[in-house]
């Protein structure tokens, strides 16, 4: 019943003008930096690790702004995932290498972890007809897993597979011609990772799914960088990574990190810091979360 309830709060939210939901947003946020107390010290423990040379008061302000921007980018699902299509296309705009989507080529689109990769996730479906997949992890509870579900699918040829789906569908859709939506830039575990550079970390456990599902799937790869704005949301598209993959897939999940290390840059309070994004360490090494 709360999941229930909160959804459709969201939805009656939603309804609001966007600045008047941008601003309860920030409020939220603000509240939230005070008590989330462990979150707020993964995301400045983070920013620390990834950023040593930046003064700690500009730290502090990027993970403040960080917390308004999640705010912010979860009360907008209620509109993105119930308005119109006529209020989404209105507020979310795909801009850059459009061309990349034409045709049949396999692709997969590199989509960070910024906190509008939902409303990224919705810009493609919305500008091009070609079969789209993606991968999410399921939620515990039925309900929000369902609203998560739907919100994503609302629009175009739309695919959510489970991780425990396993790599088959994924490649299949590829090489049909298909895109892939592929969000690989989170501390997965130990499991299938390889240790690269990630800012000024030297050793952040990665997992190099973008470099073998290109080669498996033959496909090019494209990144999709999407960022709020006072108007909504603008994702912008790069074209095809060139001399991606190589047969070196350490070597290319580096570059992957190096990529969206450049991306960050522009907008260091969009990036999901209030993840532990260096949980895992090399053997011997202690937690940098102590």
């Amino acid at each position: 019943m709360m999941a229930r309830a909160g959804i459709a709060l969201l939805n009656l939210l939603g309804r609001l003008p966007l600045p008047m939901l941008r601003a309860l947003g920030r409020f939220i946020g603000r509240v939230l930096f005070v008590l989330a107390v462990p979150r707020r010290r993964v995301a400045l423990r983070n920013l620390a690790l990834c950023f040593p040379e930046v003064p700690e008061s500009q730290r502090r302000a990027w993970a403040r702004e960080s917390f308004v921007v999640f705010c912010q980018t979860f009360l907008d699902r209620g509109w993105l995932w119930s308005g119109s299509e006529a209020l989404v296309r209105s507020r979310v705009k795909l801009v850059g290498a459009l061309h990349e989507l034409e045709g049949d080529t396999p692709t997969i689109v590199f989509a960070p972890h910024f906190y509008s990769m939902d409303a990224g996730g919705l810009a493609l479906p919305l500008n091009t007809r070609r079969e789209f997949t993606s991968i999410f992890a399921t939620n515990p509870d039925p309900v929000l897993d369902a609203w998560f579900m739907a919100g994503r699918q609302r629009f175009g040829n739309v695919r959510m597979l489970n991780r425990a789906d396993g790599v088959k569908p994924i490649i299949s859709c590829l090489r049909k011609g298909g895109l892939l939506y592929l969000l690989p830039d989170m501390d997965y575990g130990r499991n299938d990772s390889v240790f690269v550079p990630f800012f000024a970390m030297p050793d952040a456990a990665t997992i190099p799914s973008l470099s073998r599902f290109a080669r498996l799937g033959r496909a090019k790869v494209v990144a999709l960088y999407s960022r709020m704005t006072p108007e909504g949301y603008v994702a912008e598209l790069t074209p095809a990574w060139d001399h991606f993959p190589t047969e070196d897939h350490v070597a290319d999940t580096a570059r992957m990190n190096r990529e969206l290390e450049a991306a960050i840059r522009t907008m260091p309070a969009q990036y999901y810091w209030v993840h532990k994004r260096f949980k895992t360490r090399p053997e011997g090494q202690d937690s940098v979360y102590q």
